[in-house]
This record gives structure tokens, sequence and C-alpha cells, in this order.
């Protein structure tokens, strides 16, 4: 496996070109001695299930895995919890407004997504998303935007891992899926 940090040649300090692999995890400037570590990025996806036990989904308007099935989710912003982020991408992809009381962690995974031809690491945290109350309204609301090009309820015994494009958002789903048919 590459260096994480490979395609970075110069110190981010100095501008130095002795910009060198330090251990697996970070690299060193040999000029001014800068260290910088390449730690994960914060990245939310959540499983947001109504009252008719159907999960919201969205379909992936841009690459990587354009036009799959995704979760409503993303990075987090510099400045923000992760509940924070996870509302605020559930509001840019589909329009809902949750509460951070509203969302529930369940796990999370490492994980490398493959953006602008770099694998950026990523712990990526998942969320339910319980949203109660009458599933027509709820329905009404919903709006695929921002990295969304989609989005759909689908019953969750008819969810197929198999559509989501993303292999750590299908291992999540598979291990939803696993976690929630167990506490039926």
């Amino acid at each position: 496996m590459n260096h994480p940090l490979e395609k970075f040649q110069s110190c981010p300090v100095c501008g130095g070109k002795h910009f060198e692999v330090n251990n697996f995890k970070s690299k060193r400037c040999a000029d001014c001695g800068f260290v910088y570590y390449a730690n994960p990025c914060a990245a939310t996806a959540a499983f947001i299930v109504n009252d008719l036990d159907e999960m919201l989904v969205v379909r992936r308007a841009k690459e990587p895995a354009k036009g799959t099935l995704d979760l409503p989710g993303g990075f987090v912003d510099m400045y923000e919890t992760v509940e924070e982020g996870m509302c605020r991408e559930i509001k840019e992809e589909t329009g809902l407004e949750v509460s951070q009381s509203d969302i529930v962690y369940q796990f999370s995974s490492p994980n490398v997504y493959q953006y602008s031809g770099m694998g950026i690491h990523t712990i990526d945290m998942d969320f339910l998303v319980p949203v109660h109350g009458d599933p027509a309204a709820i329905k009404a609301i919903v709006r695929a935007s921002d990295d969304a090009a989609e989005a759909l309820w689908i019953p969750i015994g008819q969810i197929n891992p198999a559509e989501f494009g993303l292999t750590s958002i299908r291992n999540a789903v598979i291990r939803f899926l696993k976690s929630h048919s167990a506490r039926r």
C-alpha cells in the first residue's frame, strides 16, 4: 500500500523538498524538522428510518460510484462536531432537519475514500436517525440536493446492499441490517 502522503512532495511549512516518510502515518521535513501526521478525516452516514420501517437512501450524483445508492452523509467540517456535521449533511442532501438529540451513534469503521486521484483516509461514523410522525408529511419534505441526485424511501426488508456503490457504505448497510433484524 502507498503511503497516505505520497502525493505531498514539499514541506507545507518551509517548502523544502526533503519531505520524507517518517513512519507509517507521518512525513518529516529534513530541512526544518516539521512532522506532518496523516490522521483520518471524520465522515458520517445516516440510517434514516421512518415509522413504516422504511430507510431513506440517496442516489449518488457524483463520482466515485455515481448513480449507485448511498446513505446521506459526508465529511465533517472544521470547527463542527460530528453530530453537527451529521445534521448538516442530512439537511443538505435531503432537506430533512433533524436535531442532534435525534441521532443515535451505531458504529464506526476505517475507510479509504477515493477523491481526485487520492486515497483519503477516513473514520466513518454511522448513526441511526429515526424520524417520527406522519410518513407522508415527512416524505413531502424530502428533496434530493447537493451530492444526491435522488432520494428514495425503501422498506428495510427490501434493501439490497449490492446496490450501494461505495464498499464502506455497503459494509455499513450489511452491518446495520444484521443489527436491525436482531432487534426485531
